[in-house]
């Protein structure tokens, strides 16, 4: 049992907390105006006066009466002591609200403080200090949604639309995220506007002993951090070399003295030479270290310092930033989707796009592969919606929020599956018709060696359409001459060079960077390409940023008073730790870290998550502050599948997510230089990864 004496100091240092006194408002409103004075009606015999002259005086009488009563009040004043004392301004003139006479009011009425308490002026104003909002509404929803439409989402959004069934998976997805994804983008959002805090601070206010989920969510948004960024080097990288004509990857490189190409491009495809040989310098197996790559590191700096530019001028720069990135971004897109379709064998792409597979809603791994989409791309679990969702104003509605979010991002995924769909069609064509034309000069030069009857001698002239002339002129021979044909080259089939798109995001970079080789005005799509490319990482970058930050600084308070300098060190820190995957092996660690490791910790986060609404402090309680926030009680739908359905759902995914791993062989995609080529091997039993039997 507290002593009264403990009790009235929790109630002096929180000034009266939202969380006992759940009629008093202690938000600093988007305007921002200084502390005002109050006071209380004198309608009852116990009205009393809080003034504002450098000291705040409560009294009240009939005290020691009410003392059991007011013991439990006391102890949640308390916790919410600790949450208003973390939750100090970001911003560089932070603002404290006024508390109004009705605001006042109904504490006086309740009875809830003993007798005169001197708060000093300085600690009452640090007890009122918030960050700052965003400017408004859209500004907020833009950076959501910017940071959902990150690049390998959407691709991967593609990928599992073409080999899992194709509409099918359309309508799985399109079910299991209004039946998860939008509950729990919710979830996030009212969770990071209720509680003022980041990742971290949220969850540790709901319940001290759930705390290591926001740690282990900190932790996975700041390694993915250091990837992204590199990746983001990659695109500066490119983008740096779309200026020339020829882009580099279109044509093999000269020897040093002119005198022809460089034998090694001119044994595979000068995309592939120029993304594993001149960007990543790769090398042979991830065994083999080597020093960073000088040619990467510069364009990691950059990446870094445009993120420090768009967020060291506060919130209302940024959200102007992110206005122009995802406008951009969307505008961009509009352009491709319109010129991919009018490309030589869009057709045929687009074709893929409405096969409808029933049979693959009875696959397990459909299912599981559109759950981990729906988490994928709504970016759940990394911290990122709780920190920008804190910096909204209460009375915002987090569920239709949460709904306009979600649908932006279904249709930005709808918007780009045309043009992915459209773009590897012209490439699978193009390559088809580089194909056969090979095969044709190899057999007009068979022929005339004498190694291949005159029977065997295919048109010269394939101007215009050479898949299409070569493959009727194939199909005019005879059986046997078709087999010696074959004997001497490969079969170029416009459906299996389709079908060889894999999930990888590196084989979506490789792709797309040789068809927009292939389409006339090279240089300006390629520009637009990775300016678009940049403009979607950096806004997901800018809200992985800004939960980094503000988690850091619920755990390093003092830190707050100089969050620009502080922001500036996280960026060095980060610039030194991505340099680790600017290695010659680097790429080789991004890919193993994107394909088994970044989904189940994610998956377990969001678990914890639900587990901490429903039984750390029992879902009523949360939903009561909810349904006080927004003055309406909450959805009897929503509380059901936060308890109830969403928890077995992810326990479900969870499981069958660890088994499809277990069964799978842990793999990378490396350079051979000796082949020149790509080649798939295990992880090295030095490298301390088990590898999995198959």
């Amino acid at each position: 049992m507290r002593s009264t004496h403990k009790i009235k100091s929790s109630l002096a240092k929180v000034g009266a907390a939202p969380e006992s006194l759940p009629e008093i408002t202690t938000e600093a409103q988007a305007s921002g105006t200084s502390l005002a004075k109050v006071s209380s009606a004198e309608s009852s015999p116990g009205s009393h006066a809080l003034e504002d002259k450098g000291t705040a005086t409560w009294s009240l009488t009939a005290w020691v009466s009410e003392v059991q009563a007011f013991e439990a009040r006391a102890v949640r004043a308390q916790a919410w002591e600790t949450q208003a004392f973390e939750a100090q301004s970001r911003a560089s003139h932070p603002k404290a609200t006024p508390v109004t006479e009705a605001e006042a009011a109904p504490v006086l009425k309740q009875g809830l403080l003993p007798e005169k308490v001197q708060v000093p002026e300085k600690e009452k104003s640090e007890v009122l200090i918030t960050r700052p909002f965003w400017s408004n509404k859209a500004e907020y929803l833009l950076a959501q949604m910017g940071y959902t439409m990150r690049p390998a989402s959407l691709w991967s959004f593609c990928y599992l639309w073409l080999h899992s069934g194709g509409g099918i998976f359309l309508i799985i997805y399109i079910f299991l995220l209004f039946l998860i994804g939008i509950p729990l983008l919710f979830l996030e959002m009212a969770a990071g506007q209720r509680m003022r805090q980041g990742n971290i601070g949220v969850w540790k206010v709901i319940s001290p002993w759930i705390g290591g989920v926001g740690y282990t969510s900190f932790m996975v948004c700041f390694i993915n951090s250091l990837f992204l960024n590199v990746i983001t080097s990659w695109i500066l990288f490119y983008l740096s070399q779309s200026f020339q004509y020829p882009v580099p990857w279109e044509k093999c490189p000269l020897l040093e003295n002119a005198s022809g190409f460089d034998p090694e491009c001119a044994r595979t495809t000068p995309s592939l030479y120029f993304w594993y040989r001149m960007t990543l310098k790769a090398s042979d197996s991830i065994e083999d270290d080597g020093p960073p790559v000088f040619s990467l590191c510069l364009p990691l700096f950059v990446s870094l310092c445009l993120l420090g530019v768009f967020m060291l001028n506060g919130l209302k720069w940024t959200g102007k930033v992110m206005c122009v990135l995802v406008s951009s971004s969307g505008l961009i897109m509009l352009c491709f989707v319109v010129r991919s379709i009018m490309l030589e064998g869009a057709v045929f792409g687009l074709h893929y796009m409405t096969i409808v597979k029933i049979s693959a809603i009875y696959n397990v791994n459909v299912w599981r592969g559109a759950g981990n989409q729906v988490l994928c791309s709504l970016g759940l679990g990394f911290g990122s919606i709780v920190s920008i969702a804190s910096h909204i104003q209460s009375s915002s509605s987090c569920l239709s929020d949460a709904v306009i979010v979600a649908l932006a991002n279904l249709i930005s995924m709808m918007l780009v599956t045309p043009f992915i769909f459209s773009v590897l069609g012209f490439w699978a064509t193009q390559l088809t018709h580089r194909c056969n034309e090979k095969n044709t000069e190899t057999l007009l030069n068979l022929v005339n060696m004498g190694i291949l009857p005159p029977e065997a001698q295919p048109p010269q002239n394939l101007i215009g359409n050479p898949t299409s002339i070569f493959t009727s002129w194939f199909n005019s021979l005879s059986n046997p001459i078709k087999k010696e044909v074959l004997s001497h080259v490969p079969e170029c089939n416009l459906e299996e060079q389709f079908l060889k798109i894999k999930e990888s995001t590196n084989f979506a970079f490789l792709a797309f960077v040789e068809a927009m080789s292939f389409i006339p005005g090279s240089v300006f799509w390629s520009f637009l390409f990775f300016l678009m490319l940049l403009n979607l990482e950096m806004s997901t970058m800018i809200g992985i940023m800004d939960s980094i930050i503000t988690s850091l600084q619920d755990i390093f308070i003092s830190v707050q008073k100089y969050t620009k300098l502080f922001t500036v060190v996280v960026l060095m820190i980060m610039f030194l730790c991505g340099l680790f995957f600017t290695r010659p092996s680097g790429s080789y660690y991004i890919r193993l870290l994107t394909d088994y490791w970044t989904i189940l910790p994610i998956i377990i986060v969001i678990v914890f998550e639900n587990l901490a609404v429903k039984w750390a402090r029992e879902a009523s309680s949360f939903f009561a502050d909810m349904a006080n926030l927004w003055g309406h009680p909450m959805y009897s739908i929503i509380r059901w599948l936060w308890s109830c359905l969403i928890p077995v759902v992810l326990l479900a995914l969870s499981v069958t997510t660890v088994f499809q791993l277990s069964l799978k062989n842990i793999t990378y995609l490396a350079w051979d230089s000796s082949t020149v080529n790509e080649e798939e091997g295990p992880i090295p039993a030095e490298a301390g990864i088990r590898v999995h039997p198959a």
